[in-house]
């Protein structure tokens, strides 16, 4: 299965109105499901995003079949309660359809402390709906396998879902992010992910050790990074190239890849979305 993810930036330059047409017209398309995120709430100044759940509520009653998920909701930003209550009540009011990914924590220690206390809320119903994790290196993948449906890597190449597949077992749900541009000239498309992502430090980060884990080097990991670690993280090129990344990540023991076009605004978003879904299923 393809899904979509999209950053808050997009929504942040359109009205609720033409969110609601574009939700449409992503299930229409062919899409499985559409996957959203939040910053942390130190970042929020800088990078404001729609409040998640209630975004997400919109988004899943103007579709019918589409599946909606957060990718992830900080746990930074709401106390547990609140994060189970909201995620219960939207998969209660739609059934079958929401995806309640997980990840902000200093560490799996925290990670695993909040969700402590988020499965001692008492809920009544007790609404079922699959829960997983940003998780990257070893210790949070296993909190992943122990705690939770299944795993939601972001920003990883193929060889980080093999990793994961194997981490969580054969039952669980691998949900990767994938960024992708429609851009054949090389030099431009790296540009593109690094003026979005290149910026982050090449000290210590969970990236930067998933990356060293991977077999990436100083090299690689240079401001900016290398143009090997920039042609992994990003599926780039025509239609035909980027679904086959795509499918890379199915082959690797994905359930589903999740792609982000970069796109500045949202009805770019979909004419990206509309030119991958010919080559993705044929429409």
């Amino acid at each position: 299965m393809i899904g979509v993810w999209l950053a808050p930036a997009p929504f942040l330059t359109s009205t609720i109105a033409e969110q609601r047409t574009a939700f449409a017209r992503i299930e229409e398309l062919g899409y499985h499901s559409l996957w959203t995120g939040e910053p942390a709430p130190a970042a929020a100044t800088v990078a404001p995003a729609r409040e998640i759940f209630s975004h997400h509520a919109i988004a899943l009653a103007a579709t019918d079949r589409l599946v909606v998920g957060s990718g992830i909701a900080n746990v930074a930003a709401r106390g547990p309660a609140t994060m189970r209550g909201a995620a219960a009540t939207l998969a209660e009011a739609f059934p079958g359809r929401y995806v309640l990914g997980l990840g902000g924590a200093a560490g799996p220690s925290a990670l695993r402390a909040y969700l402590d206390e988020f499965d001692a809320v008492p809920l009544l119903p007790d609404v079922r709906y699959p829960r997983v994790l940003a998780a990257l290196g070893p210790k949070a993948l296993g909190l992943a396998a122990e705690r939770a449906d299944g795993v939601h890597p972001f920003l990883q190449p193929v060889a980080h879902t093999r990793v994961a597949r194997d981490a969580v077992g054969p039952g669980a749900l691998v949900v990767p992010h994938q960024a992708a541009v429609l851009e054949t000239d090389p030099d431009a498309a790296r540009a593109r992910l690094r003026a979005v992502f290149g910026r982050m430090p090449a000290a210590d980060n969970p990236y930067v050790r998933s990356y060293r884990r991977l077999g990436y080097g100083d090299d690689d990991l240079v401001a900016g990074y290398s143009d090997r670690l920039v042609d992994d993280l990003l599926a780039w090129g025509d239609e035909a190239a980027i679904a086959a990344r795509l499918h890379a990540h199915r082959e690797a023991g994905a359930d589903e890849v999740l792609v982000q076009p970069f796109a500045e605004s949202l009805s770019d978003v979909l004419r990206v979305l509309e030119r991958l879904a010919g080559e993705l299923f044929g429409r």
